[in-house]
């Protein structure tokens, strides 16, 4: 694609309110051997939610390290605020399973980390780094260490942390798979109220489906390796949203529906 071709695109997806869009985008690993992502075309809208649900190995995760351009693509067109992804860049952050956080350091000294990476931090930053622990609910805890938090308070802290970077595309890989499903269920209100806040793009990836709905303005519905995209489903239900939400004909009729795309494919 030339770059007169490149720009013109840019500027029709910034009319359309689209932030991230991928044209047949594959990924293939192993010279060839594994094809772990293949034909994706989609496109996200700024401020959206959406989920990316479907088997191990479809290429949900693979998906989001090509947007936040941690790894190159093997075929296709990505970008994102309609730039083409070449590599890691300040717009994206994304947050993994495992909060990672440094074990020697407070819950405000971890969040202020991006910072520190770039830069001396500033009073500015401090008052920033407190404002969004206690967005997070941490108020009380910035001086704790690691050690002495929850798991899900740790990953609490890492959500301040990735806010901190400024991004305003946040991409989460499973961050609270490893919690219980009472602190699951607690974390994913917090998380649709504050990136309600902050007005965030947020791609969400989980292996539930009941999540997946919940959550999301949007799930992408992949299918088994090689990973393709089968369907894009909208979710109609009005924000903010309970968990009781969950237990209406509405909600499980649309659960039924990716359960039927997902054993279809």
């Amino acid at each position: 694609m030339n770059t007169m071709q490149s720009s013109a695109q840019a500027a029709t997806a910034a009319r359309r309110g689209i932030v991230i869009e991928g044209r047949d985008v594959g990924k293939s690993f192993g010279g060839g051997s594994v094809i772990a992502l293949e034909g994706a075309s989609f496109s996200v809208k700024a401020g959206s939610f959406v989920s990316l649900v479907g088997p191990s190995g479809c290429g949900k995760s693979t998906l989001l390290r090509l947007i936040a351009g941690l790894i190159d693509r093997t075929s296709g067109q990505l970008t994102v605020h309609g730039r083409d992804v070449k590599g890691p860049h300040s717009d994206v952050g994304m947050m993994f399973q495992r909060a990672t956080l440094l074990e020697w350091r407070t819950a405000i000294e971890n969040v202020l980390l991006p910072v520190e990476l770039q830069r001396t931090v500033t009073a500015a930053d401090r008052a920033r780094a407190t404002e969004l622990l206690a967005m997070v609910g941490l108020k009380d805890f910035a001086f704790s260490f690691p050690s002495q938090l929850s798991g899900g308070m740790q990953q609490r802290v890492a959500l301040a942390r990735l806010l901190q970077t400024g991004a305003d595309i946040l991409l989460l890989d499973e961050p609270f798979g490893a919690l219980d499903e009472f602190t699951r269920e607690r974390l994913n209100i917090e998380l649709m109220r504050i990136v309600g806040e902050v007005g965030a793009t947020t791609l969400f990836v989980t292996h539930n489906i009941l999540e997946a709905i919940f959550l999301a303005d949007e799930v992408m519905v992949m299918t088994p390796r090689p990973g393709r995209l089968a369907r894009m489903v909208h979710v109609p239900f009005a924000r903010p949203r309970t968990p009781e939400l969950t237990l209406t004909p509405e909600f499980n009729a649309l659960v039924a529906e990716v359960r039927d795309i997902l054993g279809t494919h």
